[in-house]
């Protein structure tokens, strides 16, 4: 049996792996992997920033590449994701907006390494995520202008009445989509990103096992083949963790979006 016809079976237990899987209850109401994954991405987060705070206060410059770093990083988000999009009033937003950051990139990056499952990589998270975002903007434009008054801003005043109740039903439509797009877009190119990792490191095991059954000539033009999924694999890899950094910050950046929308509102 070669390679290939191997693969079938183990794209299955590859998606399967994938699948929610109760380390205790049941999938329901218990606990998952995904669930435990994302615990370690929290604590993760919280270890790195107490270290962060206690070397921050060693010195009043900041020194070391590990400080530096996460300053860099810190700063990013309060000047890409803050000041550049909610102007005056990022100060009132910036802790959501770094959190959401931070919380969405840690579990991105601990999703890379083999063996570990993101919580973004299941679409219940990520759920989540768009949901506190989705409440965040709509609380505050309930604050701002009142429920009716935040209702009545979906739909610019000076319209004819025909006109101004279509185009209230689009933006209704349209920020009830928001919380579709934030939570699909992340789980999509997380869980997309993971399964082909994995499929091109099946290919590379797959190519590689008859050499360890035994030398021969074909045996080792598997395993040359298997070198060359293995070197697609490290180009992807690369990709990936790209792709972890750069959903974390189109998710928090739309959030930041969203609210300038209602900040600006009338």
């Amino acid at each position: 049996m070669d390679a290939l016809s191997k693969l079938p079976e183990a794209m299955d237990e590859l998606l399967d792996g994938f699948m929610s899987h109760a380390i205790v209850g049941d999938t329901t109401v218990g606990f998952t992997q995904y669930l435990f994954w994302m615990c370690v991405a929290i604590a993760l987060l919280l270890i790195v920033m107490f270290i962060f705070k206690k070397k921050q206060a060693e010195s009043l410059v900041p020194k070391g590449l590990f400080v530096n770093g996460v300053e860099y990083v810190v700063e990013f988000a309060r000047d890409d994701m803050c000041k550049s999009i909610l102007g005056d009033t990022w100060k009132k937003h910036f802790p959501f907006i770094t959190t959401l950051f931070f919380f969405i990139l840690f579990n991105n990056i601990v999703g890379i390494i083999p063996g570990c499952h993101p919580g973004t990589g299941t679409i219940g998270v990520t759920a989540a995520l768009a949901l506190c975002s989705f409440v965040y903007f709509i609380v505050l434009g309930c604050k701002r202008m009142g429920v009716i008054g935040y209702l009545k801003s979906l739909a610019p005043s000076g319209l004819a009445l025909p006109m101004r109740v279509m185009v209230w039903i689009i933006e209704l439509f349209s920020t009830f989509l928001r919380l579709i797009t934030l939570a699909v877009r992340l789980f999509c190119n997380m869980f997309a990103g993971h399964v082909v990792m994995g499929t091109f490191a099946i290919l590379a095991t797959l190519f590689f096992e008859p050499l360890l059954q035994g030398f021969s000539v074909a045996a080792l033009g598997s395993a040359g083949a298997s070198v060359f999924w293995v070197l697609i694999l490290i180009v992807i890899y690369l990709v990936e963790i790209l792709v972890a950094v750069i959903q974390a910050y189109v998710f928090t950046l739309l959030s930041a979006v969203y609210i300038q929308l209602v900040e600006q509102g009338e």
